[in-house]
């Protein structure tokens, strides 16, 4: 079936849903709050799952044409004892590929490039969404792909889940040069990251309780394996970026509505359209298994592949929409659930008990 619909927010998941909305024939706006796209340059990882979904949208030659494989990470102690690999082989074994990892500029590059090839798809900045059902009266539907803090979630579903801290601080940065050693490093209520991103650079990240200047992050990690204080010390702590750790809470009974909340009838009195949740809007997440980007991606494309086989009509958006509630949400919050079950795990004090449970992981 074909339609209208605007997509809210212009991240990862708005606009590969825009892609895929428009691959089936459906007339699309994009409306973001921001007067420019964000484009720091963390990385993002992309399971073979989500490569697949990109590929089915027609972005996936443009995702690898910047993407690295992520091979051979282990999880580390502060004195840089190995106490188990990171699972990508086991990965890269069953889906007969590897996890890749892009820096955000170039995935939005290829996300945007994939909206530009229709010609026809208005990408709107500086738009501020102020009444998600005055907007939802002129469309068949909207899509509400604006984050954490979605104005389409609270318009539909109230203002009970929401953003919840988790008492920590994380930081994010990529240096300029390639760190011998890729995977995590796991110290008493702290942790670090090192990810390849590109030839010549390494991605890293790190999570601390407190550490809100960039000499007491440097002080959190003194003393640990090289060549953590050499990537701390070796890059602009002006390109740094340093954010509190938040997830959605509670989880969602739903990701799709039908209606307009009885609180707010739309003074036409048309019925507005359905909406549709992807992404942060639907499951923010802790970053620790990195599938922020992956469940966003694999969100869009449920969402669209539904659409796209739906009949025509009213009843034909509830079954699609119903569809992707069904296939999506439960996956999506087991995701979000683990990652912040693994929060907890890698930021423990108790680091005796947790080094000597990871031991036991598979090689």
């Amino acid at each position: 079936m074909t339609g209208t619909a605007t997509v809210v927010g212009a991240g990862i998941g708005g606009l590969a849903t825009a892609i895929g909305l428009r691959r089936a024939g459906w007339t699309v706006t994009v409306l973001e709050r921001r007067t420019e796209l964000e484009r720091y340059g963390a990385a993002f990882g992309i399971h073979p799952t989500a490569q697949s979904a990109l590929d089915r949208l027609g972005v996936g030659e443009a995702l690898r044409d910047h993407a690295v494989p992520y091979r051979d990470a282990h999880i580390r102690t502060p004195d840089g004892r190995p106490l188990a690999r990171l699972p990508l082989e086991r990965i890269e074994s069953k889906a007969g590929r590897p996890e890749l990892l892009i820096s955000r500029p170039y995935l939005l590059d290829a996300l945007l490039a994939g909206l530009d090839a229709f010609g026809d798809v208005p990408l709107k900045l500086g738009e501020r969404v102020t009444d998600v059902d005055a907007l939802a009266a002129g469309q068949d539907l909207v899509i509400g792909a604006d984050g954490i803090r979605s104005a389409v979630r609270t318009a539909r579903f109230g203002d009970r889940s929401g953003p919840r801290r988790v008492g920590t601080v994380a930081w994010i940065g990529i240096a300029d040069f390639e760190s011998p050693v890729h995977g995590e490093t796991w110290g008493s209520g702290r942790f670090f990251g090192l990810t390849p991103v590109e030839p010549g650079r390494t991605n890293w990240y790190a999570t601390v309780p407190e550490a809100t200047t960039a000499e007491e992050l440097r002080a959190s990690f003194a003393g640990w394996h090289d060549p953590i204080p050499r990537i701390l010390d070796a890059t602009d702590p002006a390109t740094w970026i340093r954010y509190e750790m938040r997830h959605l809470h509670p989880a969602l009974p739903s990701f799709v509505s039908t209606g307009a909340r009885p609180a707010s009838p739309v003074s036409t009195g048309a019925r507005p359209a359905p909406v549709a949740l992807v992404g942060d809007a639907a499951h923010a997440m802790t970053p620790n298994l990195g599938q922020g980007a992956c469940t966003a991606i694999l969100d869009a494309d449920a969402l669209t592949r539904a659409l796209a086989a739906a009949p025509p009509g009213p009843a034909g958006i509830a079954g699609a929409l119903r569809a992707y509630d069904a296939e999506r949400r439960r996956s999506a919050q087991r995701t979000a659930f683990g990652s912040r079950t693994l929060h907890r795990f890698m930021s423990t004090e108790r680091t005796r008990l947790r080094d000597a449970a990871v031991r036991l992981l598979p090689g």
